[in-house]
């Protein structure tokens, strides 16, 4: 199950080969098509897609070279993006159903026509012996006959598409997204795809792409399903301090207990960067900063194979995190301040969302803080702080988010605020100095919780403890941080009111 698995994770990281295996994953800069809106002949597609293509290659050859068994790159890494439904032409290929078919375009490059970039991709998988997942426009005729009602007016399917390919260029796996954010050029596909593929070396891999990982279909879904190791090709535009790439991508493989390989696109117009390889006990990630050079970046690590079926390195749930603290109820809720806190409540925007939050002040302390019938506390000493420079809140919003998506929520966070106002709480904070030791719990009317610690030059960190008790409570626990707090946040989904 996804619940958040939180009987205190054993947090310490694997080092032994057995058992596991090196992926790779590359955040690349893609050379973009200076006007996307005007549609270009094939060729002129292809040449453009094959400038991306040499890098893909230079970079699967580093990654061969450092052990990889499996690479994966990022969403729109080989066409770029911001294209029309009819510009976009010149770009897709049709991609046969593996499930239906056996194919490999490398050893039989003649079946299909209009099929380079797949030929392009399976050779580098073979070349490089290793297991390759990419993303790539996809182009499927609408079968009229048997769904008239949903085909696009043109009649055919334009997808936003991952492609795995085995490590002999056998194309293994094809992904239609699910969830699409402000796309023009593609569809929904008209019914939900759950895919996988297996490999030799870690068992069963999931595919989502960027935007599904915010939903229950197909995530949460292929995680139901006992698939532990999800691969993400993304297109990630941070927003902080709740949605940055590295802080969520890590919450969802902590909370999910599963490991996420996250490939991101890197343009800092766009604010794109983090990529990771995350896992329930480590993480092996990259933040580009303001100024950082605008470039690629490989990274491989050593990870384990988690258990298809159970839990790994659990322990019992133990008292070390306290279990006494007191929680609003609904008539103390509707105070005008929380009776934990000598400091009144006050409303602030956070992500778009009304946040209730009171301000942490005092050397140390306990707040309590409430939306509504949900609320969140925190128990803290600041180790570092100097209130001259910066304010610190504690916030709480349970409710339906309708800004670029619309999900419902429940979230529990601590943020620095942007200034000393306390207007500025909820705002973009990249940078900080205070540090404390916290224990930040709420009990949830959901059990997909996603728990991040966000750290001064976007680090993220490692919880010391982390706890689901019955009920609904879940605690996250942590000490001697490293970096002044951005953000500590306990983000829950609550999939089931989406629709309403």
């Amino acid at each position: 199950m996804l619940a958040l698995v939180l009987l205190v994770f054993c947090l310490v990281e694997t080092d032994s080969a057995v058992d596991s295996y090196v992926a790779a994953v590359y955040e690349h800069r893609v050379i973009l098509n200076p006007d996307p809106r005007v549609p270009v002949s094939r060729r002129e597609a292809l040449i453009h897609m094959q400038k991306n293509l040499d890098i893909y290659e230079e970079q699967a050859a580093r990654a061969a070279l450092q052990g990889a068994q499996i690479l994966v790159f990022p969403e729109d890494g080989i066409h770029g993006f911001n294209f029309t439904r009819s510009s976009i032409s010149g770009y897709l290929e049709t991609i046969p159903d593996p499930e239906q078919e056996s194919w490999n375009p490398c050893t039989e490059p003649g079946r299909y026509n209009n099929t380079e970039v797949l030929q392009r991709l399976s050779c580098m998988a073979r070349r490089h012996n290793l297991y390759l997942v990419a993303n790539m426009p996809d182009l499927q005729p609408c079968p009229m006959k048997t769904a008239p009602s949903s085909c696009p007016p043109d009649g055919r399917w334009q997808f936003n598409t991952n492609v795995a390919f085995s490590s002999d260029g056998l194309l293994v796996a094809r992904y239609h997204k699910q969830n699409l954010y402000f796309e023009k050029s593609f569809d929904t596909p008209p019914k939900l795809e759950v895919i996988t593929f297996d490999t030799p070396f870690a068992g069963k891999f999931g595919l989502i792409i960027c935007f599904d990982i915010l939903f229950h279909d197909p995530t949460v879904a292929l995680v139901k399903m006992g698939v532990r190791q999800l691969i993400f090709p993304t297109a990630w535009m941070n927003a902080l301090p709740l949605l940055d790439s590295i802080q969520f991508h890590r919450a969802f493989s902590l909370g999910a207990n599963v490991t996420v390989l996250s490939a991101n696109t890197r343009n800092d117009r766009l604010i794109m960067t983090g990529s990771g390889i995350f896992t329930p006990f480590s993480a092996t990630f990259h933040h580009a900063l303001k100024d950082d050079p605008e470039e690629g970046r490989l990274l491989v690590a050593r990870v384990p194979v988690l258990d298809p079926m159970g839990v790994d390195d659990v322990a019992e749930s133990t008292s070390s995190v306290p279990t006494e603290s007191a929680y609003c109820n609904k008539e103390s809720c509707a105070a005008s301040s929380s009776p934990h806190s000598s400091y009144p409540t006050f409303t602030a925007f956070m992500m778009h969302d009304p946040f209730k939050f009171v301000l942490i002040n005092e050397t140390e302390g306990n707040l309590t803080v409430c939306d509504g019938t949900f609320c969140c506390h925190l128990q803290y000493k600041w180790t570092a702080h100097d209130e001259r420079k910066e304010l610190y809140a504690l916030g709480a919003f349970a409710g339906l988010h309708t800004v670029n998506g619309r999900y419902a929520l429940q979230v529990c966070a601590a943020v620095r605020c942007a200034g000393l106002e306390a207007s500025s709480c909820g705002q973009e904070v990249e940078e900080a100095e205070s540090k404390m030791d916290f224990l930040l719990e709420a009990t949830f009317q959901t059990e997909y919780v996603y728990p991040s610690v966000l750290v001064n030059r976007m680090v993220v960190e490692q919880p010391e403890k982390l706890e689901k008790a019955a009920g609904g409570r879940v605690a996250m626990k942590h000490s001697k941080l490293s970096g002044g707090l951005i953000t500590a946040c306990l983000y829950g989904r609550m999939y089931h009111l989406d629709s309403e």
